[in-house]
This record gives C-alpha cells, structure tokens and sequence, in this order.
C-alpha cells in the first residue's frame, strides 16, 4: 500500500474538498463575480477555513482584508 497523499478519494489539484462545500466551487464564485485579486483571497481563505487551516485561513482573510481596506482607502 503506497503512502501517497494522492491514494484516497479526494483530487487535491481538480476539486479539493476544502474548495466543494456547497453548490459552487469558490473558484467559479470568484471568476463569476470579477474580483481582483485580494478579494479573490478574502472569500477563499473565509470559505474554507472550517475544512482546511482553521484560525490560520481566518489570519489569512484578515491580512487580504486590511490590505483591501488600505487599498481602498488610498484611492477615496
């Protein structure tokens, strides 16, 4: 039996289960809505932090987040 993280039912490249949760992969959600790049990561990071990296994705989102709000703020 191979030790290979790519073994089991889950494709960690195509559809990744921390991605799938509900009737839309965030990826689509994402393109659908034409965000940029920060906003791209703020709806990843805050979709997917219950499967994935916890309190660590919830950081991620913050930091994407400020750095929106410093974005935004710099062109008003």
């Amino acid at each position: 039996m191979s030790n290979s993280p790519f073994d089991d039912d889950e494709d960690l490249i195509n559809k990744p289960n921390h991605y799938n949760q509900g009737r839309i992969e965030v990826s689509d959600f994402i393109l659908d809505q034409k965000m940029n790049f920060l906003e791209g990561n703020i709806i990843k990071y805050v979709s997917r932090y219950k499967t994935k990296n916890g309190i660590e994705d919830l950081k991620k989102a913050r930091w994407y987040l400020n750095k929106l709000i410093t974005e935004v703020n710099e062109k008003e």
